[in-house]
């Protein structure tokens, strides 16, 4: 599958040669201009220029384009505090705001550059009026456990006598306080499974919803958001835990049809709290590119970038960011401790190898004209999670996609570096220096 000649002459016509400075930026911009939704992605979950560039166009998106919202691939209550930090509120510097991000990868958001965006985040906060003020807020639903203890603390304060239901409903929950042997066991029917509970408890919370913010304004508005977004997640998330058991659930479509319903319900609670409702979102390529253009759709898998531009359209801005080689941040096996990784070099037969091929070594690609129509061409793409396996690189990283659907636009920088956590561990600091080693 190598790549014929008109893809690469498209991307020297069309690429714009970054020079290191926010005017990098300013075509971006002027394409965000009137949209609602602009997802920023990453080809990588360690890269330090992705995470430091998504930052430096926030900020713009924020200070220039009116967007109020930043929703990130993490936790729902782990953000919960990162958000109450740049709101102003707490005793929590920037480092500390991170903390709930405890679990593996902790480095995904316990990093230089994430503490660095959200102190810079709180600044502006503190010349805006509350109602106008930028959120920060987690998509993800791994928090099984974390979100229903939410719940209950919520409740706790508002409704005693609610919250000792609640208990109740989350009861199937408390045997195990593990959420892949809590789904193991109820998905081989060892075990009661807390599906029914949990739904009950959502549903209850939004039938009380009138009582609960008839006490104090903003103030009950976000900790009922906050509840209500937790016993989603523990619905969800139960559902999660269980599929990875069954032949008959996609995971995958589980988790990304939360991360989308968690981003337009914020679209709905940014409006109703007096902001403008106009979102960031800060999630890896494979979630944020449009599934129906790579081969996820010949396995019936669709992902967050499509139903946002299937719901949004116009209103929605799609960015990818890709790499060609360098250092990763990344672990050799799930909960391993993070490692700094050579990035071998892109293979031949992907876009990553073709835009190295034109001599750009960084450049911003729009791909919404005619022009870009060869782009569509379906080569391989580069994705590396939380795990970098450079043994099997073809196998473990490398998708078709055709570009020019899968996004509205990318960046691409041929030589990136690792993004440094904030507690390096003795693995991240010796480096693993660039070696030729097969591929398997």
């Amino acid at each position: 599958m190598q790549p014929s000649k008109t893809p690469f002459l498209a991307v020297r016509a069309l690429g714009q040669r970054l020079n290191g400075e926010l005017t990098d930026y300013d075509a971006l911009v002027e394409m965000a201009r009137g949209r609602d939704l602009v997802l920023l992605g990453e080809a990588t979950h360690g890269t330090a220029e992705f995470y430091r560039m998504r930052a430096e166009i926030t900020l713009r998106l924020v200070t220039e384009c009116g967007f109020d919202t930043v929703a990130i691939e993490g936790d729902w209550p782990d953000a919960w505090r990162v958000d109450r930090f740049v709101q102003g509120e707490g005793t929590d510097d920037a480092a500390s705001a991170l903390d709930d991000f405890d679990r593996f990868p902790v480095w995904m958001w316990r990093n230089r550059e994430v503490r660095d965006f959200i102190a810079a985040l709180r600044a502006v906060n503190a010349t805006r009026p509350r109602g106008k003020r930028v959120g920060v807020y987690g998509l993800d639903l791994y928090s099984l456990y974390r979100s229903a203890d939410a719940v209950i603390r919520y409740l706790e304060g508002v409704d005693p006598a609610e919250a000792a239901l609640a208990r109740e409903r989350y009861t199937a929950l408390d045997h195990v306080r593990e959420p892949q042997a809590y789904g193991y066991a109820a998905a081989l029917g060892v075990r009661p499974a807390a599906q029914a509970g949990a739904v009950r408890q959502l549903v209850q919370l939004r039938a009380d919803e009138f009582d609960y913010l008839a006490r104090d304004g903003t103030d009950a508005l976000d900790a009922q958001f906050f509840a209500e977004q937790n016993a989603q997640v523990v619905v969800n998330a139960e559902a999660y835990y269980r599929g990875m058991f069954s032949s008959r659930l996609n995971t995958w479509n589980l988790r990304d049809a939360h991360m989308a319903s968690t981003l337009f319900a914020l679209v709905r609670y940014r409006l109703r709290r007096g902001g403008s409702g106009k979102v960031v979102v800060w999630a890896h390529n494979s979630h944020l590119g449009d599934a129906r253009a790579t081969e996820s759709r010949r396995r019936g898998e669709w992902n967050l970038g499509q139903i946002v531009r299937e719901n949004a359209q116009h209103r929605a801005l799609l960015i990818g960011f890709t790499t060609y080689t360098g250092h990763v941040s990344a672990a050799s096996h799930w909960e391993g401790e993070v490692e700094q990784k050579w990035v071998r070099p892109a293979l031949p037969d992907s876009w990553e190898h073709l835009f190295h091929a034109t001599g750009y070594d960084r450049f911003f690609l729009p791909m919404q004209d005619d022009g870009a129509r060869t782009l569509d061409e379906p080569l391989l793409e580069r994705a590396i999670g939380v795990l970098y396996l450079p043994q099997t690189e073809r196998q473990s990283h490398y998708f078709e996609a055709s570009l020019a659907s899968q996004f509205d636009a990318l960046f691409h920088l041929d030589e990136t570096s690792a993004l440094e956590p904030l507690e390096p561990a003795a693995g991240w600091l010796k480096r693993e220096e660039s070696a030729e080693r097969p591929f398997v």
